[in-house]
């Protein structure tokens, strides 16, 4: 259930956005240990964003995961996507952040029900 939402004032087309959830998804699962078929990213694209007091080019993300978060794991989080935003859309790791959170399984929906 890792859900990684990305938002960002680059505008991002069809084949790039299809490029980043592919990159983001086997990252996500694979640092985290769950599989893909759990995992859900979301990119918005071209959302106003002010960052040290410029709109150059920015990023802003929020990953929410059922356990397997700790120090080193949030590190290398950070790290990995902020390289895939870097490659995708040049946008520098000095202009990303990105908040984790830790949930319990009662506090996040699937199914029609929680985990």
């Amino acid at each position: 259930m890792p859900t990684l939402n990305l938002y960002t004032n680059v505008p991002v087309d069809a084949v790039t956005a299809t490029d980043i959830l592919k990159d983001a998804t086997k990252a996500v699962a694979k640092i985290l240990g769950k599989p893909e078929s759990y995992v859900m990213i979301l990119l918005n694209g071209g959302v106003p964003i002010a960052f040290a007091g410029t709109e150059a080019p920015a990023a802003y993300g929020e990953l929410i995961s059922i356990g397997a978060l700790g120090p080193s794991v949030n590190g290398k989080l950070s790290s990995t996507i902020a390289e895939i935003l870097q490659t995708k859309l040049s946008i520098d790791s000095s202009r990303f952040y990105i908040k984790l959170y830790d949930v319990q399984r009662s506090f996040f929906g699937f199914n029609g029900s929680t985990f």
